[in-house]
């Protein structure tokens, strides 16, 4: 799933210049919607009105960090018993309820409550997107691979990933308009795109 991707922004829908053959290629061979709606401009609750086809003031989950309930059935849950293995790598924004599971007698630990905890997915990877030095987690694993690929300091996240370099050699915020013309710090190769493609590549190979 890509995030905050335009309708008009793809081939098969008729732009004149920008290409996205592999889109592209995937509408050919499925349905290309063409009279949906996006149902909230927050992604958090967009992303659960994609997973669970339901309106946003259906599912709950109505803003970033509101789970959506914990009986709403996702795609995962509907995939699962038609026999495919459905797993999750990278951002999905996804809050757990807690409280609805504890209401229920579920454990966060359980197999059932890993699956509720993960969108009704299996967990590969998740990653989530946002780790500024504040909060960022010790064990998260793009930070891992990328200190394997020679990238130093205790967040290459933040200061080589997601940063760049000033005339004076200063670091830059990846996140502001005015630094977008500034070349990425990190390798295409060694990209937090390329890295979780990789990642979903493996588990369809699993």
């Amino acid at each position: 799933m890509a995030d905050q991707l335009r309708y008009d922004y793809l081939g098969c829908n008729g732009h004149p210049s920008i290409q996205t053959p592999n889109i592209d290629a995937l509408a050919a061979r499925g349905v290309n919607f063409k009279n949906a709606f996006c149902q909230s401009a927050v992604c958090g609750p967009s992303r659960m009105s994609f997973y669970t086809g339901r309106y946003v003031f259906t599912h709950g989950g109505t803003w970033n960090n509101i789970p959506i309930r914990v009986d709403e059935h996702t795609m995962g849950d509907f995939l699962r018993p038609l026999g495919y293995r459905v797993g999750l790598v990278g951002k999905t924004h996804f809050q757990r309820d807690l409280e609805g599971m504890k209401k229920l007698g579920i454990s966060p630990e359980s197999d059932l409550g890993v699956l509720i905890s993960e969108s009704g997915f299996e967990p590969w990877e998740r990653d989530d997107g946002l780790h500024p030095d504040q909060s960022v987690s010790p064990d998260l694993a793009y930070n891992m691979y990328l200190r394997e690929m020679g990238y130093e300091g205790e967040n290459p996240w933040h200061s080589v990933a997601n940063s760049a370099l000033g005339d004076h050699g200063e670091l830059l915020t990846g996140w502001a308009m005015r630094n977008v013309d500034r070349p990425a710090r990190v390798d295409k190769a060694h990209s937090e795109t390329a890295y979780m493609t990789d990642r979903a590549i493996e588990v369809i190979k699993t």
